[in-house]
Parts: C-alpha cells; structure tokens; sequence
C-alpha cells in the first residue's frame, strides 16, 4: 500500500494540468512585463539619444552659478600673449563685489537692473547707426572748478560703457591696479583721475594719481593726437587755457560721462606686455552707472583705440572668451598666437567701413535642427557683435520665429513669468536634468555657430530661466550679437583681416 503522504503527479493529472496551467499563466504575464519594461527603457533610451542630438542634456545644477570663484585650468588663453583674466562683475570672482552681510560668500546678482541698462545699451547703438541721427551738442555742467569745459553731444549714440566684464591692468610709474570693463564697441581707454577736480564716482580701487607716476604727460592740444579725438569720440576736444593741454570729452547712451585730460601714461598687461606712451583719457569729472569699475578699455576700430594704438606689436588681433557662468572666469588675449584648427573665420561686413563696430552678416537661424523661415531680407539693416551688449537684439520678423519654435521644443516645462524685455521663461525648480534645445547662428562664409547652452538662455534661478534674446523696437534697427550668446566661445577679433573668428569652447 502507497503512503499516504507520497505524491506522483501521474496519479492526478487532473491537478497537474491545473498547476501547469497557472504556472504558464504568471509565467507569460511576468514575461510580458519584462518585455514591456524593456520596451519602455529602449524607447526611453532612443527618445534620450534623439533628444541629445537636438538639444543640451544639462544638470540644472550646472546652470546655477556658484557662491564660490572657480577658476579654469591652464588652457589656450594663458599661452596667449598680453593674457588678462576676464570677471564677471557681478560674480564672487569679482573684486568690485560687495559680500552680503548675511555670508561672506554669497552673491546677488542684480538681473532686473542688467537688462535694464542692457535696453540703454541698445538704445545707444541703434541711435548711432541710424541714418537720421542728429547731433546736438549741450554742456557737461558747472562745477569744473578750473577745469576747461569741452562739449559733448547730448545724444553721441556711443554705446553705454557699462558692460558686465572687466579685466585688471597696470597703470603708470609704479604700477596702480585698474579694474576696467572693456568694450568693442568704444574706442578711447579712460580712467578716473585725482584730483577730480570735477566730480568722482565711488570705485572700488583707489582712485589714479597721476602726479605720483613719473611716466605721465599730458598730451598738447596742437599736437595731431589730439585732432584724432573728433573721429574717436564724434567731440571736438578743447585746449586748456592755462597748460595748453588736450581736453576730451565722450558721453554714452544713459547721459554717463567722462571727461579731463587726453595724456600718455605706461600700460602693463602682465610681467612682459608692457605699453609704453599708451594714450588714455584721465577723467576728472565723469558720472553715469559704471557701479565701482574704475574706467574703460576701448577695444573698437579706431587709431586712438588699444587696437588701433598697439596695432604694430599685437596685429589688430585680438580674443576672449567669457565665462559660462559668472562664479566662473575667462579671458582676453592680444595677438596671433592662437591655434586656428577649430576657428571658423566669417569677413566683417560692410557696415564696419568707417565705423568703430564689428559688423557681421548673419543670415539665419536654427532650433533643435529646425531651419527657421526667415528671409535674407529681414536682416538687411546689419548686424554686430558687441561685448557690452548683455541680450542679443533681432529683428521682429526674426524673433518672432525663434520664440515660437523654442516654445514648442520646451512644451514639456511650466512657463515663469517674463523677466523685463525677456518674454518666454521656464520653470525648471526641482528638475535634476533639463533639456534645452540647441540654438546655431549662420553667417556668411558658411560659418555656422552652435550656441552653448548658457548662451541660449538667461537664468535669472531655477524658477526663471528665459530664452536669451530679444525683439527689436524698430524695423530698422540692426541686429546685435550680444555676449550672453558668446560664452564659452573663442571670439577672435582680427580687424587686420577684416574678419572674426568663433570657437567652441573656448574657455577651456
């Protein structure tokens, strides 16, 4: 007799049937949803390799600066002759920053007040350029307290010397460390001077003595440096009446103002870049939104420029390359040693003839891969490319697409509420990785030039990122190339060439 407790499956295979039947069913239901879990993480995969080929795969994280200073390693712009360090002013890497009183190492960034002066900016250019700028002449004010008065253009359309980066260089005998922002779109290097015998604003540094530099002198009103100053300034200069020395004057968009005496003084870019007999404006009365900085380098086309002036020892070539975000740095070099392998050069256009501006021909737009319909024709009114101009400007017939189509590749985010001139903003709070999509710029030559992604977009915080452009006021107005779409890019300056230069990360 069998036990009772053995058990042989051919004596019941009515329970073995059901059993196998059961195990065949969870056995098919797991390995269906295996297969589907695979499906999902393929197609997850091939929706994420797409999605790279069209957009910036980013940490949000990496988009927010920093409350601390990194610097870069040792890279192209150090082997550079004349190499300067290039701060955002703003940034913890700046020596002009205020530290909070709440911590020492944190930083406020004042985005409301950038795009602000940003828009005066503009303004300033676009009125230089216009066809029907009128040229009215008004006084600087009293109080020169022996000072000769010079004249200066109420509306001179010279770009607003405000820009948000600055390098530090040496000034006279013994050197003086000058923080000054530098701007291609000026021409004359200045510096407020003691004994301000006008007025001063508040700058970080002590201001400059020239009467404690044996290298200074003052330039002659009759000497032919200083009937250069019309073409650089758009002002004639005056003569003071007691010294016979070159008075300039040079007014930007806002009504900011620097005037004193056209001299020569012993520039030092570093240890070995040394210029001596550099001509500079030493401001004795200067006001307007320079907010610490303790004057100008004045990069534009002009003779009197520190282009035009150290023409034979640097070549009219210089670069920078500005930094991704402003708790990181850059820099700017002079001269032709850079490696050229990765630059793409585009010719200057013909709006730089007789103009202290670089201008570029920019022929269209893309977004993700997507060519925008945009006519030639809408941006016949020109266009540069400025350092101190923070939001690149397009035309209406421009921007308008643009917008569209980056709103249509950033669906998947929840909109923030519009930063100032900036229209289309993102909130991006509590993401760890964002996708944004890639933004290429073509100029002629067939230079095509893909932004990085800090140069697509603005970000004021993680509740507020915002496509980094902006519409035109006017039809007529020209397209400016603003810095924000030039970081992390090598721009290369070589006006000896008649051309500029762009490569890809460039600050590394």
């Amino acid at each position: 007799m069998a036990s009772s407790s053995s058990f042989s499956s051919s004596s019941n295979p009515v329970l073995f049937s059901s059993l196998s039947l059961v195990y065949f069913f969870f056995f098919f239901v797991f390995s269906s949803s295996i297969s589907k879990n695979k499906s999902l993480v393929s197609a997850t995969r091939e929706e994420d390799t797409e999605l790279q080929r069209t957009h910036h795969r980013v940490p949000l994280s990496s988009l927010i600066p920093s409350s601390s200073c990194t610097f870069p390693p040792q890279g192209t712009g150090s082997k550079r002759n004349g190499h300067m360090e290039v701060v955002h002013k703003h940034g913890p890497c700046s020596k002009l920053k205020k530290p909070s009183s709440s911590s020492s190492s944190s930083f406020i960034i004042p985005h409301s007040e950038i795009l602000k002066q940003d828009e005066a900016r503009v303004r300033a250019i676009q009125s230089k350029l216009s066809k029907t700028l009128q040229i009215h002449q008004e006084e600087t004010g009293s109080n020169n307290k022996g000072l000769d008065r010079v004249q200066l253009p109420a509306k001179s359309g010279i770009p607003l010397g405000t820009g948000n980066y600055f390098v530090t260089v040496g000034l006279g005998t013994p050197k003086r460390d000058l923080s000054i922002v530098f701007d291609t779109g000026s021409d004359i290097t200045w510096t407020q001077c003691k004994p301000c015998a006008g007025s001063c604003y508040a700058q970080k540094e002590p201001i400059f003595d020239p009467s404690q530099s044996s290298s200074y002198s003052n330039v002659s009103c009759s000497s032919s440096q200083c009937s250069q100053l019309v073409s650089a300034t758009g002002v004639r200069p005056a003569c003071s009446a007691s010294t016979r020395a070159c008075i300039y004057g040079v007014q930007y968009g806002d009504r900011s103002f620097s005037t004193g005496y056209f001299a020569k003084e012993k520039l030092t870019l570093s240890s070995t870049n040394v210029v001596d007999d550099f001509l500079f404006g030493c401001g004795q009365n200067n006001q307007g939104l320079f907010r610490g900085v303790a004057g100008l380098l004045g990069l534009g086309r002009n003779s009197l420029s520190f282009v035009g002036q150290t023409a034979e020892k640097y070549g009219k070539i210089f670069s920078y390359c500005l930094p991704s975000t402003p708790s990181t740095v850059g820099y700017i070099a002079f001269g032709a040693r850079f490696s050229s392998r990765n630059v793409k050069f585009t010719p200057l256009s013909s709006i730089s003839k007789g103009s202290s501006l670089y201008g570029l021909d920019f022929i269209g737009i893309s977004v993700a891969r997507v060519d925008l319909q945009i006519s030639a024709s809408v941006f016949s009114s020109g266009t540069i490319i400025d350092s101190g101009t923070v939001i690149t400007r397009l035309p209406t017939a421009a921007y308008g697409p643009l917008r569209d189509e980056f709103r249509r590749q950033m669906s998947r985010y929840p909109k923030a509420d519009p930063l100032g001139l900036l229209d289309t903003c993102y909130n991006l709070r509590g993401l760890k990785v964002v996708y944004i999509p890639t933004i290429s710029l073509s100029f002629g030559g067939g230079v095509i030039v893909k932004l990085d992604v800090t140069g697509s977009v603005f970000i004021a915080s993680e509740e507020q990122v915002c496509l980094g452009f902006a519409a035109n006021e006017d039809k007529g107005d020209i397209t400016i190339i603003g810095n924000t779409q030039q970081k992390t890019l090598e721009v290369v300056y070589d006006a000896a060439g008649e051309r500029i230069g762009f490569r890809p990360r460039g600050c590394k």
